[in-house]
């Protein structure tokens, strides 16, 4: 076994048997590049990545090649999840060099860190002929590989930076359709989503498309979103039989899944999908949001109360194996009622995939819609559906798995317990706040060590050590902003749901610590990395969003929430700042500013706050969120100690909306609330 035995990652134990010596990044291998003077080969990847296992099948499972890359570099692996700051460096290097990215990422980086070349996924012979094509080169012209890693490193530290920008901004409604306007060419108006193939489904995008139709009163895009949300849902992408979404699609008509089912993007999905329904209620809003909480507390909650990262997408070596079915398999399943299900789900003799006679399980027709072609009662349909799927539901749990990453992130457990809040909000099952509030217990107890800092991974294995404070991995243990941006997210919304200020005033605490050891108060942004963390060749700030929405922007906008919520101008300031600074891009691909533009929104429409106080307070707030009010913020209960609370305490319960630091008059009942907002 090589150097990666005795770590925690599931993706690194996955290559601890390889025959390439491999080492985690650390100062053990990066003092052995440069005490050698060898190059280091950074390899990047995650435990659900179908290519991360095919080229460690194809390569670093190889005598001969791991013979290669053991004689001429230092060979390094990285789990991007518990090390994205590493990935952030070299991905912007990739992106520089070949204008895409992706995993596995492979770098190859001289003695001290900077790159000098690198991309993706390698064939084997491709793999062996570059490592000793940059090998001989490193050793015959080493002023060349300087020079080239000189304008790399500067390109990396260049790479998605912004200005300060001192003048305060005036924005305007405008300033929106013109955000949107310039993103209108790159939407899929038939099967929804954006662009053709592969398709991601970029819930920040939608979440704030939504809010915008909504705001803006656009019946255009209102369609287009509706039409995202009911083909995403129906595609492949969705699995019909567990629950959750895979990863993305890789075609054009979100039928074909990579396979992989990601923390990150489930929670995503569970807030819009459940925002969604307050937005407009469809009975396959909430399927989804029900589906999806099953899916995540059966395959992905933890006995402590945490979410697990990641289901991978093969098993038994093949992708997707434990996902689809052949006909046959299906018609001995079911008997007489295969038919019915085949029809639904688009199950053929032929196959509907790359896999001979394989189907992947998609719809294309709303229930009540098939129900008429087949002349059939709608609820018949349903249940005769419902009937089959859990029959083929326990057929496949009898399937080898697929392989579990077993890593608690703190980041996406913020994202997950945002989550159940929304569906809390918009559902009001008493099972989703139960499930929210284990969660909060869980990062309160696990993931903030006693210097009050957050941890970013935690791991079963190690539990003992997390829970005791023990030794220098629990209190020295890396985070980065994205954790403390996305579990201060979820606090304040917990909040919201259940008026119990230990939770804002956690999230309270986590914001100064981020501005603290995050901000750089001369350039107006959030570092990913804190002041005292290890340093690399660049230390970046995320300021686009992506897949998940950047740090920089979540931090925007929990500062908006809780400056408004604790009067405090300095949360104000810094989100005012950071507003100004990104303002000037956000025009230029709205799908990469898309929490940004959230942030717009709330700044034109403006934030109302809503107080709930009295006895009767709960009965209230859930009455309150029938309504659709995207640009809102709740607080209240029968006691509290927020500003807007102060003498409002009385032994009637009474609502005050307030907007621009303006209060009007306290109502006693929703009807009057509401016209004091419309």
């Amino acid at each position: 076994m090589n150097q990666l035995a005795n770590s925690t990652s599931p993706y690194l134990l996955q290559h601890a048997n390889n025959p390439v010596n491999w080492y985690p990044w650390g100062a053990e291998a990066l003092q052995k590049a440069k005490a050698e003077n060898k190059l280091i080969l950074v390899s990047i990847g995650y435990s659900a990545c179908h290519w991360c296992h095919v080229m460690e099948h194809e390569s670093f499972e190889d005598e001969s090649v791991a013979a290669v890359m053991n004689e001429y570099f230092v060979c390094i692996k990285v789990d991007r999840e518990e090390r994205p700051d590493v990935d952030q460096i070299y991905m912007s290097a990739v992106q520089l060099m070949s204008g895409r990215g992706g995993w596995p990422l492979n770098c190859i980086c001289l003695p001290d860190q900077r790159p000098i070349y690198g991309g993706t996924y390698f064939r084997k012979n491709d793999w062996t002929s570059l490592l000793f094509n940059l090998a001989d080169f490193y050793k015959q012209k080493p002023q060349e590989a300087e020079e080239y890693a000189v304008r790399l490193t500067e390109g990396i530290q260049q790479y998605e930076s912004i200005g300060f920008i001192a003048e305060q901004s005036s924005y305007t409604k405008n300033d929106l359709a013109v955000i949107v306007d310039s993103w209108k060419k790159y939407f899929d108006r038939v099967e929804g989503g954006m662009g053709n193939a592969p398709k991601f489904p970029m819930p920040n995008n939608w979440q704030f498309l939504m809010r915008y139709a909504h705001l803006m009163k656009d019946a255009e895009m209102e369609q287009l979103v509706k039409l995202t949300l009911r083909k995403m849902a129906f595609g492949g992408i969705y699995d019909h039989v567990g629950g959750g979404f895979a990863r993305y699609a890789v075609d054009g008509v979100w039928h074909v899944p990579h396979f992989e089912k990601m923390l990150y993007d489930n929670a995503q999905l569970l807030s819009l999908y459940a925002e969604a329904h307050t937005w407009n209620t469809d009975a396959l809003y909430k399927k989804i949001v029900n589906e999806i909480i099953a899916f995540s507390t059966r395959e992905l909650f933890s006995p402590e109360g945490g979410f697990y990262s990641a289901l991978d997408a093969d098993s038994e070596g093949v992708e997707g194996k434990f996902y689809v079915f052949t006909k046959a398999e299906i018609e001995q399943l079911l008997g007489g009622d295969a038919e019915l299900f085949c029809i639904y789900y688009h199950i053929t003799d032929a196959g509907n995939w790359e896999e001979e006679n394989t189907n992947v399980l998609f719809r294309k027709e709303d229930d009540q819609q098939l129900a008429e072609k087949l002349g059939m009662a709608t609820e018949e349909l349903q249940s005769k559906i419902e009937t089959s799927r859990q029959k083929v539901f326990e057929a496949r749990s009898k399937r080898v798995r697929p392989g579990l990453d077993n890593k608690i992130l703190a980041s996406w457990n913020g994202l997950m317990l945002k989550g159940l809040c929304d569906a809390y909000r918009a559902f009001n099952n008493p099972a989703f706040i139960e499930l929210a509030l284990k969660n909060a217990d869980f990062i309160i107890n696990n993931l903030i060590n006693k210097q009050g800092r957050l941890i970013r991974t935690y791991k079963r294995d190690n539990s003992l050590t997390f829970r005791e404070g023990q030794g220098e991995s629990f209190d020295r243990a890396i985070a980065f902003l994205d954790d403390y941006a996305n579990i201060i997210d979820g606090l304040i919304v917990l909040y919201e749901v259940t008026f119990d200020e230990q939770w804002l005033q956690q999230a309270i605490k986590l914001t100064d610590e981020a501005i603290t050891h995050y901000y750089d108060e001369v350039n107006g942004v959030f570092f990913y990395t804190a002041d005292d963390d290890e340093q690399l060749i660049a230390r970046k700030s995320e300021i686009m969003d992506g897949v998940t929405p950047a740090s920089n922007s979540v931090m925007a906008r929990n500062l908006k929430k809780l400056g408004l919520l604790f009067d405090k101008e300095q949360y104000l300031e810094i989100s005012a700042q950071l507003l100004r600074n990104v303002f000037p891009h956000l025009t230029k691909y709205g799908s990469a500013y898309s929490n940004w533009a959230m942030l717009l929104l709330d700044e034109v429409f403006g934030v109302y706050e809503i107080a709930i106080t009295g006895a009767d307070y709960e009965t209230f707030r859930i009455a309150i969120e029938k309504t659709y009010i995207p640009n809102k913020i709740m607080l209240g209960g029968k006691k509290g100690s927020l500003p807007l609370l102060q003498n409002r305490f009385g032994t009637n319960t009474q609502l005050f909306v307030c907007k621009d630091k303006t209060c009007g008059l306290p109502v006693n009942n929703i009807t009057d609330a509401l016209k004091q907002i419309n």
